[in-house]
């Protein structure tokens, strides 16, 4: 047997049968903004419009044979407004999947969340927004590719499925057209599912907790900054995110509204982040690359990891709104 290839089943079958951290982690994506329902559920349908849809792809240490790849996708409405109350209700849906290794080994999984928004004051400037979410999921590999000790022994159980359930919490504050605020806190796999191939209570889907604030101030009529700060904690592992965008309004007309973005994001003893991103009408198109600073740069060859999203906006005028963040009530 090729020795590589013995010592990669060995550490499979060891995994499996230990759980590691690593097979615990959920899915990671750098794009925290573009997409917030990925890292907050209480963002669901909180945006002027009547829909929001959106998918990323991410590709992950492309010079490490057969690298991670992770794709999303989401879908997002408020399913009721009350203007003179102040407050409604959004739904959303995430789905997605991830891939790594030669074995294939990966995640297919899907969300369901329930949101609900309330104005905390009569000019409709400052919010706070709660959400639940609930989902299903099934982790496994194929033994194709797999090489045994002994070729007549066979894995009995190639797949395990988990149920999870999630929530979260988020503030907004905009006091004028040229500055907002966003803060929110957010848990998933609350219920700590049990992934275990071997049908024993020794591997876990972990608890994940994140915080994220987003703050961005017109320092000039069409030049923006925007700074980011987010921090996300499960079990052992845990990552803090610093960074800076400028955003460049171009075009705030009601038939053109056009922006593009650049910023640099520094994510703790692990990657250097650049982000890109363009708004055009009711499209937002973002480009992320991690350059990998860690440990494990000489495995990686310091090539690190890149993110391409799409975001789709439904609105609900044809008048674009010149605000940042328009209020969701209105």
């Amino acid at each position: 047997m090729n020795a590589k290839k013995w010592i990669g089943t060995l550490t499979l079958l060891l995994s499996l049968a230990g759980g590691t951290t690593l097979l615990a982690q959920d899915i990671h994506f750098s794009q925290i903004d573009i997409n917030p329902i990925l890292y907050n559920p209480a963002y669901s349908g909180f945006f002027d419009g009547n829909g929001r849809f959106g998918i990323v792809y991410r590709n992950q240490w492309a010079s490490v044979s057969k690298a991670f790849q992770t794709v999303a996708a989401t879908a997002e409405t408020p399913i009721m407004r009350r203007r003179y109350q102040g407050d409604g209700f959004g739904l959303g849906c995430i789905l997605y999947n991830d891939r790594a290794g030669t074995l294939g080994y990966g995640t297919t999984a899907g969300n369901v969340i329930l949101s609900y928004f309330k104005s905390l004051g009569a000019s409709n400037n400052n919010f706070l927004s709660l959400a639940i979410e609930a989902g299903a999921g099934q982790q496994g590999f194929s033994t194709e590719d797999m090489e045994l000790i002994d070729p007549t022994e066979d894995l009995e159980k190639q797949t395990t499925s988990f149920l999870t359930v999630g929530a979260g919490v988020a503030w907004f504050l905009q006091p004028n057209d040229d500055f907002y605020l966003k803060m929110g806190l957010a848990g998933r796999n609350l219920n700590r599912p049990n992934i275990s191939y071997l049908g024993m209570g020794d591997t876990y889907l972990e608890r994940k907790f994140s915080a994220y604030a987003r703050a961005e101030y017109r320092v000039w009529s069409d030049i923006s900054l925007m700074p980011l700060a987010a921090i996300m904690v499960q079990k052992k592992y845990s990552e803090a995110l610093l960074g800076c965008d400028a955003k460049w309004y171009l075009s705030e007309s009601n038939t053109l509204q056009l922006a593009f973005s650049a910023g640099i994001h520094y994510r703790w003893r692990d990657a250097a982040l650049v982000e890109l991103a363009v708004d055009y009408n009711a499209f937002t198109f973002a480009f992320t690359y991690d350059a990998n600073l860690s440990k494990l740069t000489p495995a990686s060859k310091s090539i690190g990891s890149f993110e391409i999203g799409i975001i789709y906006r439904l609105n609900k005028h044809k008048r674009i709104n010149r605000k940042a963040m328009p209020c969701p009530i209105i």
